[in-house]
């Protein structure tokens, strides 16, 4: 090789070596490695995500981020994939745009069936009568309020409307009461006060139909239906009777002058 060869080489060698410095040059490297991380991503969800519930769900994967799209059976599915996808090595982000494929139900006959089925939900757990919840359908989405017993009975009512069909999203604004002897034991002696008064035990036969007590600090508070406006006027009474309890706020209603809260 003569003297101008070598100094062209040189000085095309030199030159990269100043390029590569200044992270000029570096992009198909970074590509390189961001279709191995990609491919390495497809491979970890598309396993992660090997279910029968999942059989039209479609993933794609670009720098890292990871898009789901498709259709699912129902809500809770959508969230078991995103919970999935979740953690997986070189993961940068998740889009969840599954949508879940509901059957044409309308909300007020969607909000129904939800309140029968969260109504019978905890039955024989001894605390069914101390949740209560509201319960607000539009477009298909769910919104939960109120306050649950204990963070089991919240969860239960949760997953109940997550797994039904017709539910497109969960909005969940369910309290928990506060762990508390003082409580636990005025709601027992509210319950005995109230469903053990003859006039008042018809409440206590079915599940779907009792006079809701909640206790948050001694404050009571009476939900639910009752047939007319002398059962509703003697809960209140029993329940004020109580010892111990600071105030009793009473939202009973009566059947057939307006919806329950």
């Amino acid at each position: 090789m003569n003297v101008m060869k070598r100094l062209r080489v040189t000085g095309f060698l030199g030159l990269a070596f100043v390029l590569m410095a200044c992270g000029i040059g570096r992009g198909v490297a970074q590509s390189t490695g961001s279709s191995a991380n990609d491919a390495q991503i497809m491979a970890d969800v598309t396993k992660a995500l090997d279910s029968k519930r999942f059989n039209d769900v479609k993933v794609a994967v670009h720098n890292g981020v990871v898009t789901l799209t498709g259709t699912v059976d129902v809500y809770s599915a959508k969230q078991d994939a995103d919970d999935r996808v979740h953690h997986r090595k070189n993961l940068k982000g998740v889009q969840n745009l599954i949508e879940v494929a509901t059957p044409a139900i309308d909300d007020v006959t969607l909000r129904n069936k939800l309140a029968e089925k969260l109504a019978y939900d905890r039955i024989g757990y001894g605390t069914n009568a101390f949740n209560a919840f509201t319960i607000g359908v539009q477009d298909g989405v769910v919104t939960l309020g109120g306050t649950a017993y204990g963070p089991t009975d919240k969860d239960s009512a949760v997953s109940l409307v997550e797994n039904y069909p017709g539910v497109k999203d969960v909005v969940d604004n369910i309290d928990v009461a506060p762990v508390s002897p003082m409580d636990d034991r005025i709601r027992l002696a509210e319950a005995r006060a109230i469903y053990g008064t003859p006039q008042l035990n018809k409440y206590a036969i079915d599940p779907a139909k009792p006079i809701r007590i909640t206790v948050i600090n001694g404050n009571v508070t009476l939900s639910g239906v009752v047939d007319t406006q002398a059962d509703k006027d003697i809960a209140n009474i029993r329940a004020n009777g109580v010892s111990g309890v600071f105030k009793v706020t009473n939202n009973l209603q009566v059947a057939g002058e307006g919806e329950p809260k």
